[in-house]
């Protein structure tokens, strides 16, 4: 640990080992993608900026990273936006004298007198189609920046939640494959199924063309920061690096939430974890009923039904379901409530498995007494 280390939010796991392996396997695979899934909130995008970027900058590569989530309905208008802003920061410099360097000269003195030497060429604009923007901007990249492109992409199953995503995904697919020689590329996914429909189902653009990992969730090193981190704030006490490992595990192995419950323990200054859990759902109670409440209450009551663990279509549950609207709710109601739950992130479904509450935490509150949700 740094001796200038302030607070819980200063303690920090670089993978550097990581991160040199996944630009290995790009430089030995030219044109085929990575493609991480991990759950949210377990480091994904924190790997992305902090130790992927440093190791292909390292490595001669210009990393642009894309965040797809936060432009859902329009995800190429995010990626060709940060491939703008990058070729952006390589053609105007922020030092002045950078910015000087780059100013076109138009009149050069001759003893006197002064010669126009009229506009530089220019390039064409770059075409208005998302499409032949994206491939475009890659090639102008690569020029400007003299070294090929990392592009990473976080969340990018959020492509093929879109209607007619699959052009989208077809455009992705043969800008990589024709511009492999100047461009790589890192996918990151919060959606098993999402990533799975994208990358394995025969037929697809991204057929078997990405290769899929699964990214490793931090281990005890981190555990062992937080530990001596709260020893450091209070002398005398200490927190038991089993309790806490059985906590990790408990709430999904999301390191951003289990140091939120040690902040909170923290400022308690109690060492028991289980304690320090239940308090921490009691201040979440306020977040979760906001969250909740835009929902209509047959959604809340599909979501009642995924945290205690009943299966959806089935006809008990079905039947419990009644109570929550007018008339007999149906396969078709319920899977719909379940896409509007899984497209908040409320939720989450593996390949072949159940659909489950994506946030643990978020589970065991349901899971209490429903706080106000009816199923029944």
């Amino acid at each position: 640990m740094n001796d200038k280390m302030k607070t819980f939010d200063d303690l920090q796991v670089r993978r550097g080992e990581l991160a040199a392996g996944y630009i290995g396997l790009l430089n030995a695979q030219p044109g085929r993608p990575l493609a991480m899934f991990a759950p949210r909130r377990v480091g994904k995008t924190f790997f992305l900026d902090h130790d992927l970027a440093p190791a292909a900058v390292e490595a001669g590569l210009l990393p642009v990273y894309a965040d797809l989530w936060i432009q859902k309905a329009n995800p190429l208008e995010a990626i060709n936006h940060a491939l703008e802003e990058a070729l952006d920061d390589v053609n105007v410099p922020s030092s002045r004298v950078g910015r000087i360097g780059r100013t076109p000269v138009k009149k050069l003195g001759l003893i006197g007198a002064s010669v126009d030497l009229g506009d530089a060429p220019a390039r064409r604009p770059l075409p208005a189609p998302p499409q032949l923007r994206l491939d475009a901007l890659v090639v102008r990249l690569a020029q400007a920046a003299r070294k090929p492109v990392l592009l990473m992409l976080d969340e990018v199953q959020t492509l093929g939640d879109l209607t007619g995503g699959d052009s989208v995904v077809a455009a992705l697919r043969a800008v990589l494959h024709k511009r492999r020689d100047i461009l790589k590329s890192v996918f990151t996914g919060s959606s098993q199924e999402g990533l799975a429909r994208m990358l394995s189902t025969a037929g697809a653009p991204m057929y078997q063309f990405a290769q899929l990992l699964d990214f490793p969730v931090l281990g005890d090193d981190y555990l062992r920061q937080l530990a001596d981190h709260f020893a450091t704030v209070h002398p005398g006490k200490s927190l038991a690096l089993d309790d806490l490992r059985r906590l990790y595990l408990r709430i999904g192995s999301k390191p951003g939430l289990l140091k939120d419950v040690v902040k909170a323990m923290s400022a308690e200054g109690t060492t028991d974890v289980d304690l320090g859990v239940k308090h921490f759902l009691v201040t979440q109670e306020g977040i979760w009923a906001a969250l909740l409440q835009p929902f209509e209450a047959f959604d809340r009551a599909v979501l009642l039904a995924i945290a205690k663990g009943l299966p959806p279509m089935g006809k008990e549950t079905l039947d419990a379901l009644a109570s929550a609207q007018p008339g007999q709710p149906t396969v078709a109601k319920v899977r719909a409530a379940s896409d509007r739950l899984r497209r908040a992130g409320l939720v989450t479904k593996a390949v072949g498995g159940p659909i489950l509450i994506e946030d643990p935490l978020l589970a065991e509150y349901l899971q209490g007494d429903g706080r106000g949700l009816r199923l029944s």
